[in-house]
């Protein structure tokens, strides 16, 4: 029992002392003492940096500071140069290094940052920018997207059509979006890359996701169809063929140039989202079914993965895959796992004894997810939530996994940036940080121990001002309203404005209509507003920097807008349609090339047949007229994805100036009477920036003000 006590105090000192070293990823082991070194560089002279055998670990190492020097040691350049990125921030400006005795040692071998070039180009310096920042806070595995539906990003001097075809594709709008990598900057980018010890991990798809490279060469498909790379978002059903040795002489021709670009073991070839339909009525894929003995589709995909991984292995290769590749079964044990949807793939992969990169965007994962509230958030996400905290609470290690015995099969932990709504290099930015340096604190330091509140102190403190230093465009909370955030709201006699962010931060805000500054008052309370009021506000973080204006509108009402008396009340709503790929309201025609009566508002989107692949779609414009009936007095909260919404003649919901229609962003509210009252629903039916409209549901949703639960407008509500 004294045994325990004294452990347990042990620890608690060691946690104390390490809530005042401003270090990310916090160190295994940290014992402060007192006083300091002041040091005039990191060179030999002012630090001895020594080789030791005895300091365990590929990437461990030691640190004393003591008032007479610095002494790092390591039994790899890899330890050495962890040390020297501990050092770094540990001294202050002034050459002062806190007296400590360190020894460190990551948790896991394998700590990873995923880029998708591919669906928005990277340029190599902002790889490059990523990679520099990727060493400083000891992440050292860059997972490197290159190959998609949407673009083909690396040369391949065999097949030059590869670049001709598949780097390239024309946007709904008749923009191009194009890119890629010649081998020259590949090879620069992994030595870039190792010199500051990551190992870079190609990605190749196969079978799915491949629709460039079959945009460039048809008969890799089934049907050998002429076809373009795909300018939608979502999974293609166009696949590889599995029946045609030419697919797997393209595959191994493509490995072959690939693999002298990349020296690491590590090789990726996705194996996720691989529709297996066109398989079914292919003749070569039933025939090559026949002949292996394969009963059933997901076998033959199998089959693939099972081929190109013995061939990667030829070449000294160890597979990766998305746990897509534990389908079908007789998956090689030496094959890698990485669990993205969700942790049960790795839970499984653990325990049949595959080690396993644990990546589910469940549990914050995928950094191409909201930080906040979307009605808050400057930009544009896939949808999703992954919060700082929510992030760094994830332990790789599922508690099953640990009970099981398997633990040591799970090899490291990775967020991934896939870039369909990361359209430059300042939005790729601000979805990976800070969050990455919670990525790396959960991949490098002990799980006992995790504390957030100090972690966020050291993020607020000297990470922030390495980020402002480094010219990174980082992410700082918005300010949200709980329970959901608006815009535009309204009141008819008083209103009190509760303000929150998604982590303590102070929030400054003005009522003149001023951005807020740093000397603007700070929230206390909630505001008390009695009149019409223009609110500017934003967050601080603790060094004094500001983060995105957010205005909200309050408006003081006379009363309740009164019910409307149509002369004619029959059920439904007049639609307008006008044929032709409208981009904004304003260019509708006043004349409709058809007019109906819809039953509902999803009839706004259904007008034509729309393919899964949003190909040859005869794009158009619908605009429903007429009344809707609200249920009882109030004051409403309407959303929609429809480019506009009218309410009463009145312009409420305008989300035409935006050219990403994923998500209702402009929430606004109105303070009805009970009864009808005038609505106007316009759709543009077409592609933006990849987001096909056609597969939003045209609804329209309302709540009462202060009440959480949403409900759509439904048929029965819809009359002209």
């Amino acid at each position: 029992m004294l045994k325990q006590i004294l452990t347990t105090l042990a620890l608690a000192a060691c946690l104390t002392a390490q809530a005042e070293i401003n270090v990310i990823p916090r160190p295994a082991q940290v014992v402060e003492k007192t006083g300091t070194c002041h040091i005039t560089g990191l060179d030999a002279k002012n630090v001895k940096w020594q080789k030791d055998k005895k300091v365990k670990g590929d990437e461990a190492y030691t640190l004393s500071v003591t008032p007479k020097g610095i002494v790092a040691k390591a039994s790899t350049d890899a330890g050495l140069f962890y040390a020297r990125q501990t050092l770094i921030q540990l001294m202050d400006k002034d050459g002062n290094v806190p007296c400590v005795e360190i020894k460190d040692a990551p948790r896991f071998s394998y700590r990873g940052l995923h880029l998708d070039p591919c669906r928005h180009f990277h340029s190599v310096a902002e790889v490059k920018k990523q990679l520099d920042l990727m060493a400083q806070y000891k992440l050292n595995h860059l997972h490197w997207h290159l190959t998609e539906d949407q673009g083909w990003r690396i040369e391949i001097k065999k097949y030059p059509e590869l670049l001709e075809k598949g780097a390239q594709r024309v946007e709904a709008d008749g923009s191009i979006h194009k890119g890629y990598y010649t081998q020259e900057e590949v090879k620069d980018v992994v030595a870039y890359a190792a010199a500051r010890h990551i190992t870079v991990v190609p990605e190749l798809e196969i079978p799915g996701h491949e629709l460039a490279a079959i945009a460039a060469f048809p008969n890799l498909s089934c049907r050998g169809e002429q076809t373009t790379p795909r300018i939608v978002w979502g999974v293609e059903d166009i696949v590889m063929c599995p029946g045609k040795e030419d697919m797997f002489r393209f595959l191994q021709d493509v490995i072959d140039e690939m693999v002298p670009l990349f020296p690491g073991t590590l090789f990726h070839i996705g194996g996720d989202e691989a529709p297996r339909g066109e398989w079914k009525h292919c003749p070569n894929c039933q025939a090559r079914m026949k002949a292996e003995g394969l009963t059933k589709e997901a076998q033959l995909q199998s089959y693939v993965i099972g081929r190109i991984e013995k061939y990667l292995r030829g070449k000294g290769k160890t597979v990766i895959g998305w746990d897509e590749i534990l389908e079908g079964g007789n998956l090689d044990t030496t094959a890698i796992v990485m669990s993205w949807r969700g942790e049960e793939g790795g839970i499984i992969a653990a325990k049949a004894h595959h080690h396993v990169l644990m990546t589910p965007g469940s549990q914050g994962l995928y950094f191409d997810h909201y930080q906040g509230d979307p009605q808050a958030e400057p930009q544009e996400c896939i949808g999703g939530y992954s919060t700082l905290e929510k992030v760094y609470s994830y332990d790789p290690v599922p508690q099953s996994v640990r009970e099981a015995g398997a633990a040591d099969y799970v090899l490291g932990v990775q967020a991934n940036n896939w870039s369909e709504y990361i359209h430059n290099d300042a939005e790729l930015e601000w979805r990976i940080w800070p969050r990455a340096l919670a990525l790396a604190e959960i991949a490098w330091s002990p799980v006992e121990g995790k504390d957030f509140k100090d972690f966020q102190r050291r993020v607020d403190g000297p990470a922030t001002q390495n980020l402002v230093k480094a010219g990174i465009n980082f992410h700082i909370p918005s300010v949200e309203q709980p329970g959901g955030s608006c815009d535009n709201i309204v009141f008819t006699d008083h209103r009190d404005l509760t303000l929150s962010t998604t982590r303590p931060l102070a929030i400054h805000y003005t009522l003149d209509g001023t951005d807020p500054e740093l000397d603007s008052p700070l929230y206390t309370q909630p505001l008390q507003l009695t009149k019409t009021t223009v609110v500017k506000t934003c967050a601080e973080l603790p060094g004094g920097i500001l983060g995105p204006v957010r205005t909200i509108t309050a408006k003081k009402v006379k009363g309740l807008q009164p019910a409307s008396k149509p002369a004619v009340a029959d059920p439904g709503l007049v639609c307008s349609i006008h044929y032709g790929g409208y981009r904004t309201v304003s260019s509708l025609q006043d004349t409709p090339d058809e007019v109906c009566v819809i039953d509902s508002l999803y009839q706004l989107r259904n007008r034509v047949p729309v393919p899964a692949s949003v190909r040859n779609v005869r794009d158009y414009a619908a605009i429903g007229e007429g009344y809707v009936n609200m249920p009882e007095n109030g004051i409403y909260e309407f959303r929609t994805m429809n480019a506009q919404l009218w309410i009463d003649g009145k312009l409420l919901v305008d989300n035409s100036a935006s050219a990403l229609q994923r998500h209702s962003r402009k929430n606004a509210e109105v303070a009805l009477e009970k009864g009808l009252h005038q609505i106007k629903a316009v759709f543009l039916g077409g592609i933006f920036t990849g987001w096909p409209t056609y597969w939003d549901d045209a609804a329209v949703g309302y709540r009462l003000s202060g009440h959480n639960r949403w409900h759509n407008i439904r048929p029965a509500q819809l009359f002209h």
